[in-house]
């Protein structure tokens, strides 16, 4: 840490002899802000400046960003949705099926907005502070994120920064485009992009109403190690997501995860809290499953036994999907309702045969 800290001086020392007056501010000290050509046209729905309150504190926006960065998983999807190009934005880390460093709906989005090179930061082991220092962004968004509070005040030094609302990863997709609408002044837009989700959303839930009230865990088995399972809390991005079908999570294993986390570990001995769910969906191949289901203690699980069972292959590009951006919500919805069908449709069969 004291190499970057010794990094961000000299970039700092840089940018204050490049800078003009700014454009933005944060409520944290030593910000700096670089003004250039915009990236976006002006929305009519843009009031300015706004406010945006986070885990961190809060950050005033004075007028509407022209050079946009992100940083973490996901966040550069959004900003594109709402169709502004990100001047820098960090590599997907998972799911990614070539050397680009993004995901297929984010190369598809770029190409539709004619852009062919786009500046990605390949962060996987830390923030790259330099790499979005030179991106000389006006603000820097990072609404979904585990950011800690000392990368927040690194990133600050460089321009106003937007954190997650209250704990690491966990936001809602529509929390998620509204405060990154919200901060572009594109509120309008935010909306339409909600509304838009939600009307697909319907028309899925409309054509299978079998979805209504089943309950679900999301957990994951190792084939290599049986011996505890990783399960995401009600919280999580992934399980919001679900409840929008009229799926829900049952209280047994939502009491065992403290408050604001978003995963919890489960040793094999406590398989029992697994016994309420409907089916069982998680970051696991069909052998990982095929073994659970062999072994001496979960293969008592109902779910299991019923072979109401969602893999999702680990580090596909519809694993890193249900993470919920927009972009990835149109690309991928339609392979991810036939999946859940298809666990659902097994529930049915095993209870008709009974």
């Amino acid at each position: 840490m004291k190499k970057k800290r010794i990094l961000m001086a000299t970039v700092l020392a840089m940018m204050i002899a490049l800078t003009g007056c700014g454009n933005a501010k944060t409520t944290q000290e030593g910000n700096t802000s670089v003004t250039s050509e915009p990236e976006t046209g002006e929305s009519t729905s843009a009031t300015y400046p706004v406010t945006i309150e986070h885990a961190f504190g809060e950050t005033v926006i004075e007028k509407q960003p022209e050079r946009v960065v992100t940083v973490a998983f996901g966040n550069q999807d959004v900003v594109l949705a709402l169709g502004v190009v990100p001047v820098g934005f960090s590599a997907a880390n998972y799911g990614v099926e070539d050397e680009s460093g993004m995901l297929p709906w984010t190369q598809e989005k770029l190409k539709d907005l004619g852009i062919t090179e786009p500046n990605v930061f390949h962060d996987t082991d830390g923030i790259d502070y330099e790499a979005v220092s030179d991106s000389n962004p006006d603000i820097i968004l990072a609404p979904y994120s585990g950011m800690t509070q000392e990368e927040y005040d690194m990133l600050s030094q460089i321009a106003p920064v937007v954190a997650y609302p209250k704990t690491a990863w966990t936001i809602s997709t529509e929390e998620w485009i509204s405060i990154t609408a919200k901060a572009l002044g594109l509120e309008e837009e935010g909306k339409a992009l909600i509304s838009g989700m939600q009307d697909t959303i319907a028309e899925k839930i409309a054509e299978h109403p079998e979805f209504e009230g089943k309950k679900f865990v999301w957990v994951s088995f190792k084939e290599t190690d049986l011996s505890s399972l990783h399960a995401y809390s009600p919280e999580d991005t992934r399980c919001q997501f679900l409840y929008k079908f009229g799926f829900t999570y049952p209280e047994g294993v939502s009491q065992y995860i403290k408050e604001g986390s978003y995963s919890l570990s489960l040793s094999a001995e406590n398989a029992d809290l697994l016994y309420d769910a409907d089916f069982l969906i998680g970051y696991s191949s069909e052998s990982a499953y095929a073994a659970a289901a062999a072994d001496e203690v979960l293969q008592e699980i109902p779910a299991l036994k019923n072979n109401a069972i969602i893999s999702i292959e680990s580090g596909t590009a519809l694993s890193a999907a249900l993470t919920i951006t927009p972009l990835a919500f149109d690309y991928t919805i339609d392979e991810y309702v036939e999946k859940l069908a298809e666990g659902i449709g097994n529930i049915q069969n095993n209870e008709n045969s009974k």
